[in-house]
């Protein structure tokens, strides 16, 4: 081969000789960044579809035309499920509570009657113990247009499963898995013979967040979401509407009023903006966060970050998630430095 005496020459001849592949190269990553734009357009698309167009434009016919007049609520004991379920009765639809314990719920059924008009009616039974105990509800609901049944999964202190009693996980899994079963199991043939109705579960977010002293609500909690969808696909082309709604953080009344989550209200919203958000999605989204800022979240977050790599720094988000720490996703350094000041954890993501 001649022996070259310019570089220019040469380098030259190696891009021509390379052009092809560059040319591959970008047509390779042209095709990439399109998909990933549709993948960004589908998801902003959903994102109106299912959040913004119902309250901008909402059907006409109201929740007792679509589904029914009466509503089933198993488990309303936190403030979210508690706010869910007074914005049905906003909405007109009388409440059926059901609950192990009558004196813990008296008060709220009537609370609730004399704020929005409604009727409420309280059963007391504990659908852990099994299918007998599920008698007085049916006689309950024999003369009753049940068209909405909502089973709230409520948050459970951080505890590791060698650390639980087995009466505490046998209650924890009875209440969340037998119990939405159970009650789901009963209702559903009246909804199947009027072909409308909803099943709404209401649950954490821990089944799509897993993390330490949560693997047996993070379990059951996938259970009902599995079980959601089998259930769609068995009863949903006779009309009936499953939903799965997995928020991220709703303030409640143990929230400090000083706390970095007070602050950010449109990240960790009130239990009641929650709940006005997650019904308006009901009959239009099938799995949905309820909350357009949480589905942003719910996009946001990659398997890097989740609890799964400790071993690659994942610790910090490990033990914030445990313990119910404000995490400083979307969080402004002027509200790190405040909880810094407050002797709040915060961690970085």
């Amino acid at each position: 081969m001649a022996a070259v005496d310019s570089f220019s020459l040469l380098y030259r001849q190696i891009a021509l000789s390379c052009n092809t592949y560059v040319e591959t190269l970008a047509l390779v990553g042209a095709l990439y960044t399109a998909s990933k734009a549709c993948v960004l357009l589908q998801n902003c698309c959903t994102l109106v579809r299912v959040h913004f167009l119902p309250r901008l434009m909402p059907i006409r016919r109201t929740l007792s035309q679509r589904f029914g007049e009466w509503a089933v609520i198993n488990g309303a004991a936190d403030d979210t499920a508690q706010a869910y379920a007074e914005e049905l009765a906003r909405q007109g639809i009388n409440l059926i509570f059901v609950s192990p314990d009558r004196s813990m719920s008296t008060d709220q059924a009537r609370a609730v009657a004399q704020h929005y008009g409604v009727e409420t009616t309280l059963v007391e039974a504990d659908l852990a113990l099994g299918e007998a105990a599920a008698k007085p509800l049916k006689d309950a609901l024999s003369d009753k247009d049940v068209g909405i049944l909502v089973n709230c999964v409520s948050e459970s202190l951080p505890s590791r499963l060698t650390e639980m009693s087995e009466q505490e996980l046998l209650v924890l899994v009875n209440r969340t898995v037998v119990a939405a079963t159970l009650l789901t199991k009963a209702i559903l043939p009246m909804m199947v013979r009027q072909r409308r109705g909803a099943v709404v579960n209401l649950c954490c977010g821990a089944g799509s967040r897993p993390s330490a002293g949560r693997a047996a609500l993070f379990a059951s909690e996938g259970y009902l979401e599995r079980f959601s969808r089998v259930l769609h696909r068995e009863y949903g082309d006779q009309g009936i509407f499953i939903q799965t709604l997995t928020p991220f953080q709703v303030s409640s009344s143990g929230t400090a009023a000083s706390s970095v989550l007070a602050m950010r209200g449109w990240l960790v919203p009130k239990p009641e903006v929650y709940a006005q958000h997650a019904v308006s999605t009901l009959g239009v989204a099938h799995h949905t966060t309820g909350y357009w800022p949480h589905t942003l979240q719910e996009e946001s977050e990659t398997e890097s970050k989740m609890a799964w790599r400790v071993p690659e720094g994942g610790a910090a988000m490990e033990k914030a998630l445990s313990l119910q720490l404000p995490v400083a996703l979307f969080y402004k350094p002027a509200e790190i430095r405040t909880a810094k000041r407050e002797g709040e954890m915060v961690v970085l993501v």
